[in-house]
């Protein structure tokens, strides 16, 4: 398989990822949780058999098809999946502990990169690659297994909360036409989010060769492990992160704040030869803050009956944002052949566009701060501290689940 080939298995992952999920928060708030759960952890375990199968033809011209064929399927179930996994989070814990609740699943997300990282060469070496691609499709067979079990909870949860006929009530009145009706808030908030990461996630995809073309006595692994200790860095600090969030409030602030506090460290990469692990954990922990406070946002600026589309609109710009900036990145560095060092000076033009990428979300950000003040102050509402209120309701008090637009909270007993 060529460079080019294999680059191409990540593309329509990627691309496929960000057309599919927008329709795929759609059917989500039209047809449920549970439809979701089931046919997008379906779709991963055919990807990722399609693409093991696909292992077994090398030599021959049905290996690249194949496993192109499984890289879309499987593109086409984990980006929505997401979807449906952030909408039953939001609803269980929006008034609560929202924001450790999603840092915990980014905790988990990327404690399975590091594992990956760390396990999957080693598995190569001692059974195959073969053996190695099935391995990953069993781990999807049990993630299947797992979304099932979730999904039978929350049917059940909803029940004993007398809440699935309301919520079918209000999924029948879902149509494609309501993402007009998304308030301002919601798309300033993706954008504060596009922006962000569209900074992080392409330095992180080039970090290792930056830091060994940049600083001298690197060799590639070690470049490797301070590259990732931007993910390190959130697998450690983004539970606690969370705590903190959910007890302070101010959600609006903190993306301002975390967005602003990004700039020294690229400055730092772009302008001097200060050691990299400093930025990287840097980046880390104001990764750890943006996910933390941008995503847990989305559910407090939108109606519960529409928070799969809001979802899956937000991580199709965003994906489509990242997308772009590689494209851009990859043009400044201007190269094919990552043997080649590449020149100091392109290395900062990329450094400065990452810094133009987060001046535009500082300014999405206070732009955001500035309209949710107008609105209510949702996002910088404080908690410090207080006890959540716990109270019995009945089905028809569950309106401010369904219907966010006046800015108030929602709670399940």
């Amino acid at each position: 398989m060529t460079p080019a080939q294999y680059n191409l298995l990540y593309a329509i992952y990627a691309w496929t990822n960000a057309v599919v999920v927008i329709l795929a928060g759609f059917l989500i708030d039209k047809l449920g949780n549970g439809f979701g759960v089931f046919v997008f952890s379906l779709l991963t375990v055919l990807g990722s058999s399609i693409f093991a199968l696909g292992s077994h033809f090398k030599g021959s011209p049905y290996l690249l098809p194949m496993m192109l064929t499984g890289r879309l399927l499987f593109g086409s179930g984990n980006g929505s999946l997401t979807i449906v996994q952030n909408r039953i989070t939001a609803f269980w814990f929006k008034g609560k502990e929202l924001a450790l609740a999603f840092g915990l699943t980014l905790s988990f997300s990327r404690l399975g990169s590091v594992l990956n990282f760390f396990f999957t060469q080693q598995f190569e070496a001692k059974f195959g690659m073969q053996w190695t691609l099935w391995g990953g499709t069993l781990l999807c067979v049990l993630g299947f297994v797992s979304a099932l079990t979730v999904s039978v909870l929350d049917k059940v949860g909803m029940k004993q909360l007398g809440l699935d006929g309301v919520i079918q009530q209000e999924s029948k009145k879902v149509r494609i036409q309501d993402v007009q009706r998304l308030p301002l808030r919601y798309w300033l908030l993706v954008l504060t989010i596009m922006f962000f990461y569209n900074g992080v996630f392409p330095f992180v995809a080039d970090a290792s060769k930056f830091i060994q073309d940049k600083y001298s006595g690197y060799s590639q692994q070690a470049a490797a492990y301070i590259a990732g200790a931007v993910y390190d860095s959130s697998l450690v600090l983004s539970a606690a992160v969370g705590i903190l969030i959910d007890y302070v409030g101010l959600r609006g602030i903190f993306a301002v704040g975390c967005a602003a506090l990004t700039l020294p460290a690229f400055a730092l990469l772009a302008f001097t030869f200060v050691p990299p692990l400093v930025s990287t954990i840097w980046l880390g922990i104001t990764y750890s803050f943006a996910a933390a406070s941008m995503w847990p946002s989305i559910p407090l600026v939108v109606p519960q009956a529409t928070l799969g589309t809001a979802m899956g609109l937000a991580t199709s710009v965003q994906m489509i944002g990242v997308g772009l900036s590689n494209l851009i990145v990859g043009h400044i560095l201007g190269t094919k052949s990552s043997e080649l060092k590449i020149p100091l000076w392109r290395w900062q033009q990329m450094m400065i566009f990452m810094l133009a990428n987060t001046i535009a979300c500082i300014v999405a950000s206070i732009s955001l701060n500035v309209v949710d003040k107008k609105q209510g102050g949702t996002l910088n509402r404080t908690r410090k501290g207080a006890p959540v209120e716990q109270e019995d309701r009945d089905p028809a008090d569950a309106a401010p689940l369904l219907d966010d637009e006046t800015g108030n909270e929602g709670t399940v007993s």
